[in-house]
C-alpha cells in the first residue's frame, strides 16, 4: 500500500476563477446579442452582473458556470480547514457551516435569476448579500488563522489587509447609497463588480498560499509486486 499525492490546486483555482470567467463571458455575450449596451462594468453607468446573465444565451452560461461554482466552494472551504489543521490550527465546524451557507446562498441567487416576481427578486437580493457576507467572513477567518502560523504570519496579515480593503469598499458603497439617494443607481453596479472581483481574487491568493506551503492531499493506492 503506497500513498499518492494529490494536488488541490486545480480545484482551488477553478473555485476562484470560474465565477469571474462566467460573469465576464455573460457580459460579453449579452452585449453581442443586444441585451445590454456596451460599457465598462468597473466604471459608472454600466449594467449589473445579474442583468448580464439574465437574457439569451448568457442565461444558460450563467447557470452553467455558477451552479458548479457553488459546489466547488463547499469543497474549497473543507480543503482550507484541512490545510489549516496541518499547521496545528483547528477552525471549528462553524467555519465549514459558514462556507456551506454562502455556497447555498449563491445557489439560490443563481437559480432564481431570470425569473419574474417580487418573491424571486427578494430571494436574489437575499442570496447575493448572504453569499458575499459568508465569503468575506470565511476569507477573514483564514487570514486570522494564518497570522498565528510560523512562516505564513506575514501573508496572513496581508490577507487581512486585503480584507480591510474589501470591507472599506462595502462601507463606502453603503455611505454613498445613503448620501446620493436615487443618484446612487449610477454607481451601484460598479461596486458590485469590484466586490465580486476582489472577493474572488482573495480566493486565488489563498490557493497561491497552498502552493507556497506545499499543501497536498494523500490518497492510498495498492501497489502490485
Amino acid at each position: 500500500m503506497t500513498r499518492a499525492s494529490l494536488s488541490p490546486l486545480p480545484l482551488g483555482y477553478a473555485t476562484a476563477m470560474l465565477p469571474l470567467v462566467t460573469i465576464h463571458l455573460c457580459f460579453v455575450i449579452s452585449i453581442l446579442e443586444g441585451y445590454i449596451e456596451p460599457c465598462l462594468p468597473y466604471w459608472i453607468d454600466c449594467t449589473s452582473i445579474s442583468k448580464s446573465g439574465r437574457y439569451g444565451s448568457a442565461y444558460f452560461v450563467f447557470k452553467g458556470g455558477m451552479i458548479p461554482s457553488s459546489v466547488l466552494l463547499i469543497m474549497f472551504w473543507q480543503l482550507n480547514r484541512h490545510w489549516l489543521t496541518t499547521f496545528n490550527r483547528n477552525p471549528n465546524h462553524g467555519f465549514l457551516y459558514l462556507g456551506a451557507m454562502g455556497s447555498l446562498a449563491l445557489l439560490v441567487y443563481t437559480l432564481t435569476l431570470g425569473h419574474a416576481g417580487e418573491h424571486f427578486r427578494l430571494l436574489r437580493r437575499f442570496g447575493v448579500v448572504l453569499f458575499m457576507f459568508c465569503l468575506f467572513i470565511s476569507e477573514l477567518k483564514v487570514g486570522k488563522e494564518l497570522q498565528l502560523v510560523e512562516g505564513l504570519a506575514k501573508q496572513g496579515k496581508r490577507l487581512l489587509s486585503f480584507s480591510a480593503v474589501i470591507l472599506t469598499l462595502a462601507i463606502v458603497s453603503l455611505i454613498l447609497d445613503l448620501w446620493l439617494g436615487d443618484d446612487y443607481d449610477r454607481v451601484e453596479n460598479t461596486f458590485e463588480w469590484w466586490l465580486v472581483l476582489l472577493l474572488n481574487l482573495h480566493l486565488a491568493w489563498i490557493v497561491a498560499l497552498w502552493r507556497t506551503s506545499g499543501f497536498n492531499l494523500s490518497a492510498r493506492s495498492s501497489a502490485s509486486h
